[in-house]
Formats: C-alpha cells, structure tokens, sequence
C-alpha cells in the first residue's frame, strides 16, 4: 500500500510508528547510567527506584536550642512551683541537630527555661549553668526529632520514572546515597535542509529565509530530557541529504529531518526514508503539520554484524508545523524513553471568542490566548498559519478540533491544555479592539508591574461588539461620526447602549498614506487613489481606520469601486505597511509609526483620537489600575512620544464615565 502523501488518522500513524519501535527493540529504555549526586542530576530521570540506606535523621536529634532532659523529671512544673534541675547529672546543653544523650527523651528550649549559678542567680554563661529552673512540665519527644521523623531506613524515597527536582537531591542524600542511576538521554540529530535556507547571523537576501526550525527543535527535545545536536544546512541534493541522514542515523538514537516532507520537485525527505529503510507514514490528519513523515532507517553493520534500525521523522518546514510535531510526535517519543510518565498538562474549559472554521478530515491543533473577563474563561484563537511563529510565542494553550468537525461558532466552551501556569492568566488583561502599536508599550511596561497584556485586532467595531459579549476587559477605539465630528461617544450609544462605561483617551495620532520608500507613484493625496496604477490595501470592515477612510471618500465623491484593491483587507497597521513594503500594494492609510517601522514614505492627511473603552464592572478590581497610573507617568509618556506620529497630551482624560 502507498503511503506517499497519504494523510491517515493520528492514532493509526501512533500505531504504526509504535510497532516499528517494538520490532526493532527499540521500545523501551535506551540505556542507563550511573552519575554523582550533584546539582547536575536535576532533570535527569531515575531509572532504579531509590531506597533508603540510612534513616533520617538516624539519631535522635534536639529540634531547638536548650537542654536534654528526661520529661518525666519536669512533671508538675508551673509558673508558681518551678522546678530545680541539675546541670550534667539530669540536663545536657544541646544545640540544634545535636544527638540526644541515650537517657534524654526532651528538649527544653533555652527561652523556656531559666539557666541559674550556684547560688540560683541567673547564669552568665547560658549553655554552661549549674541548675535550670523549669517552669511547666515538657511531654516526652517534645522538642525532639526523633529518629526516621523523615526517612526510614529501607524506605522508597524515589520511584523509577521520577524526574530529580532540586528537593528530589536533598531527600536522595539524606537516605545515604552518593551516586543514582538514571536514564541515558536519546540523542537526537536534527538536520535542516533546504537550499533557500541561511543560518542565523548572516545577510539575507530576498528569496532566503533565517533557518530557526532547528533552535526550536533542538530546544524541545533538551526541555524534554533528551540531548540535540544540529547538524549543519544540507542543500537541496538528494545523495548528500541521504549522505548525512546515514551519518547521523549510525550515531544517533533518533533523526528529525526537517523540511522536504511535502511533494514538492525538491521535496526529497520521503525518498531519502525509502532509499536508506522504511517508510511507515508519509501524511497524518493534523492541521497544521499533516505532511509528516515517519520511518525506520537501517543502520550501518555494528561489530557483532547485526543491523539495527533508527527511527527518523520527517518534519514539515512551517514552524509552526514543525513545533506541532515535536508535542505530538518526539515528546512522548522521548519520554518514553526516558521511562519517565507521558506528560501531564493542565486543562482548563474556556468560551470561544470568535467562531472558527476546521478542515473537516483533520484534527485541528488550535493555539489560543485565555483570559478571565469577570466570571468566564475566554478563549482568542491565534493567527492560524502555519508560518506564524508568533502564535508559539504568544499562545497560553492549544484546543483541538477533532476531526468530522468542521467549525465551531463564537461562545463554544473548548478543552485548552494550557503552556502557561493557571496563576498567570488571573493577571491578564484582554484587549479586544482597533490595532494601535502603543499597545505594545503598554503591554511591555505593564509586565513590569505584574500585568500581562492579551490584544487581538478586531477593529474599534468588533472591540466594542466583544465588550457587549463580556469578552473583553476594554477596547481600543477611534470610530469617528462623520456628523458630530466627535470620536466614539455615537458608537457607544448605538452599540453599547446598556452598558455603563468609562471612555478615556489614550492617544492623539497621525493618519496618512503609506508608500514605498522615494513614493514611485508620486501619490499625494486620497484623489491618487481613483488612477488605475495605484495598488490600494485596506483595513477590514468594522476597523475605525476603514471608517475613516470610507468617510473621506464619500467627502471627495470617490466610489469604492473606483479604488483598485479597495477590497485587498489586512488587520493592523504593520500589516498594511508590510504589503506595501513587499510590493502588493502601492499605498494604504495607517499611522506614522508603521511607515516608520519599514522604512516606508508617509503622507500626513489626518488627526485621530484613540481612545480606550472600559467597562464599568472591570473597574471594580484592581486588575486594570496599572494602566491609569502609567496613563500619569511621566516616563511611559516619553516612551510613547518616541514613536512618530503620537500625541499624549490628553492620555488619561475622561471623556465618559460611569
């Protein structure tokens, strides 16, 4: 059966790989090691059980400062009929940890007791008196850690499978051990391919692209326990990528090949497989990463002219995909190696924030942000790229879509496994809204004060839509009313007219037109953009900047049609920028500071204020406080001014409020 490009379902691609493994003798421990018991073993996995050589403690041992004594000897002590008790004939000075004489079952704590001299005055010297005065009466083992309090002799202190936490070490000295046996790493060999590829530091040219997929790779697999080790760029030749996957397949426990695994004229990744072992798999139903590539390469004769086999997975080039098949693929891959338990996520059940669309034959790993708007977990699907690696970075956790499901609408509760500690997300502020990027200032100086800043660019219109759906803690804003000339107060009244907010203004900004560095169109005005050889990017409906636009148009008799690209959409301003920055478009309405960003050209046309809608019930908490006082500091002030285009004289002001 072929198996080239042939996407099956994920349990069935688990199941073939797994059986491979098993054939090979390849499922199960690699190996182990015997290592000092240092600070170099957190981390490591035990693969013997650790039992306990020496009790802890293995006498008894004074908990407190003060004086051994036989407890029964201090019966009927009391504040008003103390006891006198003698020095060396029935009390013995003990420091803490000291060793119980064999009579002494109690320990009186020094501020507990009244050391005396001979003629019963309070001693000099406290550790050395001839009599203590005891006044209440001490239980026997009290002040006492007795023998094995902590461990046993013969005791489990450790189980195989157990990953060495700093305390792990403490506990594994404390029991008598020196040395422990742990798991031997995998070694992991990650070869990237691809001729377009350059490493990382060096000048890239249009048509390169900076080979990262391997640091991520590499640092996956030592996060998971294992050893990597990257090998350099192979081109695009068939004998010499084989070359170096038999090279690496002779010296390494497992290979990643990345890049190559689609069925492109250079996609060699396959053919290598089926020319130096086996192909199991080539296609698994998962979005993104499907064409993954699973396979047992032959390994060169050893000494005992027995050939063995090495697994190799052939991973996709979008980093995403890459990623994807690192979690589903070689984590649980190296665990299992390792011996250790497969790995244990935290789950949580938050609401969708928008409705998404599925590919209906596939499972669709979906990375999300979460935040706690009032009572509800809410959940903002990622940009869904494949090539976006900025989803890894920002995501809180990953939902999967199963496969026969080919959407899910807006408020759907999802299973998220979360990448994050449940604490961080009780931090986190959700800002649903217009695209500005002193949002991104923000975001950077409220991490300074213990606040993580969410954003996802809706437009001012979907911002104020998800504030009504209770999906947001505040929005960013800038809807202009083309009849009152006033900014967001209309919107509100028509969008949001039952809920009690506070509108405050954040920032003044600059409108224009962004073009490519020098202008070659020689465009000077919104009346450029009715000639045919003007490529125009717009906004997305519903974004304050469209609406702006829109009006202007009107205000010139300019109809939509007549604007070539009036339907070619993008998000933010940045994105507007990057396309005319690449060529797809001449010119676009943004702000200063996105023409700035790509070195671009930038035609001044209008004034804007961008304000933050809140409302009144986030207020309540303490959650959003640290915006108000950055609005006030004079330093995040300077910061924002630095980028061009933006005027902070009235942030912080209060247009509306509760």
């Amino acid at each position: 059966m072929s198996v080239y490009l042939k996407d099956i379902p994920l349990p069935e691609a688990q199941s073939r790989f797994r059986q491979a493994l098993i054939e090979a003798g390849l499922w199960n421990l690699l190996g182990e090691e015997e290592i000092p018991l240092n600070e170099m073993a957190v981390g490591r996995v035990l693969s013997r059980p650790v039992w306990a050589r020496l009790s802890s403690p293995h006498y008894h041992a004074a908990a407190m400062d003060g004086f051994a004594l036989r407890a029964e000897e201090t019966a009927g002590a009391m504040p008003t009929s103390p006891l006198m008790l003698r020095m060396d004939e029935q009390v013995v000075y003990v420091d803490t940890g000291d060793p119980l004489p064999d009579w002494a079952n109690a320990v009186a704590p020094i501020e507990q007791v009244e050391p005396l001299d001979a003629e019963e005055k309070p001693a000099l010297d406290l550790r050395h008196p001839i009599f203590i005065r005891v006044r209440a009466a001490f239980p026997p083992w009290s002040h006492v850690r007795p023998l094995g309090e902590d461990i046993v002799a013969t005791q489990l202190v450790m189980p195989a499978g157990s990953y060495i936490m700093p305390a792990g070490l403490g506990a594994i000295a404390a029991s008598g051990h020196s040395t422990i046996w742990v798991s031997r790493r995998p070694r992991v060999a990650v070869l990237p391919t691809g001729t377009e590829l350059v490493p990382i530091g060096e000048k890239v040219k249009r048509g390169d692209i900076i080979e990262y997929n391997s640091i991520v790779l590499a640092a996956q697999v030592m996060s998971w326990g294992g050893e990597a080790e990257r090998f350099p760029i192979t081109p695009d030749q068939f004998e010499l990528i084989c070359e170096r996957v038999q090279q690496a397949a002779n010296h390494y426990d497992l290979v990643l090949l990345n890049a190559g695994s689609s069925a492109g004229s250079e996609d060699y990744s396959a053919r290598v497989v089926e020319r130096l072992g086996e192909l199991l798999v080539h296609g698994v139903a998962v979005r993104p990463g499907h064409p993954v590539i699973l396979g047992m390469i032959r390994r060169s004769e050893d000494v005992a002219g027995l050939i063995r086999r090495v697994p190799i997975i052939g991973v996709p080039g979008y980093p995403v995909s890459a990623a994807l098949t690192g979690e589903i693929f070689v984590q649980p891959l190296i665990s299992h190696w390792l011996g250790a338990p497969p790995p244990q996520y935290y789950e949580i059940e938050a609401a969708l924030t928008r409705k998404v669309t599925s590919p209906p034959g596939d499972d669709d790993y979906m990375r999300v942000t979460i935040g706690k708007v009032g009572e509800r977990t809410l959940a903002a699907p990622l940009s869904r790229g494949a090539g976006v690696i900025t989803s890894l970075v920002r995501a809180d956790g990953i939902a999967v879509i199963p496969r026969g499901v080919q959407g899910l609408e807006a408020g759907t509760p999802i299973k998220v496994r979360l990448y994050r500690r449940p604490s961080e997300l009780e931090n986190t502020i959700f800002v649903i809204g217009s695209h500005d990027m002193t949002l991104d200032v923000l975001a950077q100086y409220l991490a300074g004060r213990g606040r993580r800043l969410v954003s996802a660019n809706v437009g001012s219109l979907g911002g104020l839509i998800a504030l009504r759906r209770g999906e947001a803690h505040l929005a960013g804003s800038h809807l202009l009313d083309p009849q009152t000339g006033e900014y967001n107060l209309s919107a509100l009244r028509q969008y949001l007219p039952n809920m009690r907010v506070r509108l405050v203004t954040w920032v003044g900004r600059e409108q224009g037109l962004i073009v490519a560095k020098g202008n070659p169109k020689k465009i000077t005005s919104l009346e450029d953009l009715s000639r045919q050889d003007v490529r125009y990017i717009n906004r997305q409906r519903g974004a304050g900047t469209r609406v702006l636009f829109d009006y202007h148009l009107q205000r010139l008799g300019i109809m939509p049609e007549n604007v070539r690209g009036y339907d070619q959409e993008e998000y933010t301003h940045l994105s507007v920028a990057a396309a005319i920055a690449s060529g797809r478009g001449d010119c676009g309405l943004g702000v200063t500071a996105a023409a700035q960003a790509l070195e671009l050209d930038f035609i001044p046309l209008f004034h804007e204020r961008y304000d933050l809608v809140i409302p009144c019930q986030h207020l309540e908490g303490d959650l959003l406080t640290p915006i108000f006082e950055l609005a006030a500091d004079a330093k995040f002030r300077e910061a924002i001014r630095a980028l061009p285009g933006y005027d902070t004289t009235e942030m912080g002001k209060i247009v509306l409020d509760c």
